[in-house]
């Protein structure tokens, strides 16, 4: 009896960290034990507001996609500090602007990043496959020193890994880095507001003569943005610096 017991609570154990990791967030196991506060876990960036106009942004998108494409396709809609990435596969281009069009005009919405493929759909074991190098890539990042885990979504779509957040610059390479070198990882798409590193930020401030303010975690105050190539998203009110690299050879 007292096998099953310890196998069970290894069990027990094995699935709360496999849950934190696939939820983005640093857990830690106090005393050995797993329950109610036994995981300890990194604070996520967003404040609460944010957080609840994402969840929204994501559940709108969840019946747009329903009902524009009556089960055409193979859409995911992620959304993270407002800004909406939409990844898969339609059938047609037209299916690719119309979903667009329709999650840019969920209320909410800052910006949309399109990364719909016109193709045939991902199969279940393509999805189940991206799923493992997801859970793979935020362990990564759990077990990188310097890198805020928690801030950071991370999702994977036919061997792309998309890393969304606002980080500093430093965290943001040290990041890429480590889902560059992730087995199976074949590309890294960065869907990153860049926020002003306290440690180095007002540097530039003081070459230009512009005054910097504190960093802010979920207000404009405080964020270096840069230009988007992608027309898609060049109109935002906070452009979003979106880069693809490959992989770490």
């Amino acid at each position: 009896m007292k096998f099953f017991r310890t196998r069970g609570a290894a069990l027990a154990l094995a699935s709360a960290l496999a849950a934190a990791l696939l939820t983005g967030c640093a857990a830690a196991v106090v005393g050995g034990a797993v329950g109610t506060g036994a995981l300890l876990m990194t604070a996520d960036r967003r404040s609460a507001e944010t957080q609840d106009a994402d969840q929204a942004i994501e559940a709108g998108a969840r019946e747009v996609v329903a009902q524009a494409l009556a089960g055409r396709g193979h859409v995911n809609v992620a959304s993270y500090y407002r800004k909406a990435l939409i990844t898969g596969e339609v059938p047609s281009v037209q299916d690719r602007q119309l979903m667009e069009t329709r999650v840019r005009a969920l209320p909410g919405v800052q910006g949309v990043v399109n990364e719909l493929a016109v193709m045939p759909e991902s199969s279940a074991f393509q999805r189940s496959n991206d799923a493992f190098i997801t859970s793979k890539v935020r362990g990564r990042l759990v077990g990188t020193n310097g890198v805020p885990s928690a801030s950071i979504k991370v999702l994977t779509e036919r061997g792309t890994t998309y890393l969304m957040g606002r980080l500093t610059a430093t965290e943001m390479a040290l990041a890429t880095d480590a889902a560059r070198q992730t087995e199976g990882v074949q590309r890294v798409v960065r869907v990153i507001d860049l926020i002003v590193d306290p440690a180095v930020g007002n540097g530039a401030a003081a070459s230009s003569g512009a005054a910097v303010p504190a960093p802010a975690q979920d207000a404009a105050v405080g964020v270096q943005t840069h230009p988007v190539t992608q027309p898609a998203i060049v109109n935002a009110p906070q452009p979003i610096q979106v880069q693809t690299l490959p992989p770490a050879r």
